[in-house]
């Protein structure tokens, strides 16, 4: 067998893009009449759920044995994060174009990054098995939380407001390179 495909089933990847499909298969299920716009919130969630599902990923079997590694991690670390932030948002993203209004192509690019960066934060923070708490968390916070108004509310709600602003634009691009850097470099806490 070839790496990439051990890598592959190592990291869980058909797994992940098999809860991603059907995360994917549930949005337009939901709204593939196309009476009207979703509610942000929804579509955000959605693509919360693709980055929850595909951190999964972001550690392998036995954290210890890959240390002993002759490869180098660093870039396939980096890919992966990379890799798993554009399917989860592409997979929106394919669901938009087969009919439903979810959320502004913008928006799904910038919220993808900024997800998969906090994604890959929480690998390096709490390990690969709880990845999945620090977009969870972010999100919750970001809708049941009222947003204030100035720089604080859209660091803040970063998910759910213009992606033409720039604080929450730098906000979600921050938190990308962060995470993928870190995770590059650390990888996932044991």
């Amino acid at each position: 067998m070839r790496w990439l495909i051990l890598y592959a089933r190592s990291r869980q990847v058909p797994t992940s893009a098999a809860a991603v499909a059907l995360v994917a298969l549930a949005a337009w299920a939901f709204d593939h009449d196309g009476a009207g716009p979703m509610d942000l919130g929804i579509a955000v969630l959605i693509l919360t759920a693709n980055v929850a599902a595909a951190s999964v990923g972001l550690g392998g079997p036995d954290v210890a044995l890959e240390s002993t590694a002759a490869i180098r991690w660093m870039p396939r670390r980096a890919a992966h994060v990379l890799l798993a932030g554009a399917v989860a948002g592409a997979a929106l993203l394919a669901i938009q174009a087969a009919g439903p209004k979810l959320a502004p192509a913008a928006l799904v690019v910038r919220d993808s990054a900024g997800l998969i960066g906090l994604a890959a934060l929480g690998a390096v923070l709490c390990g690969a098995q709880f990845a999945w708490t620090l977009p969870i968390g972010w999100l919750a916070f970001t809708l049941l939380v009222p947003v204030p108004p100035g720089i604080a509310g859209e660091v803040g709600g970063w998910m759910i407001i213009s992606p033409a602003t720039t604080a929450s634009a730098a906000t979600a691009w921050a938190l990308l390179a962060t995470g993928t850097v870190l995770y590059a470099t650390a990888g996932p806490r044991r």
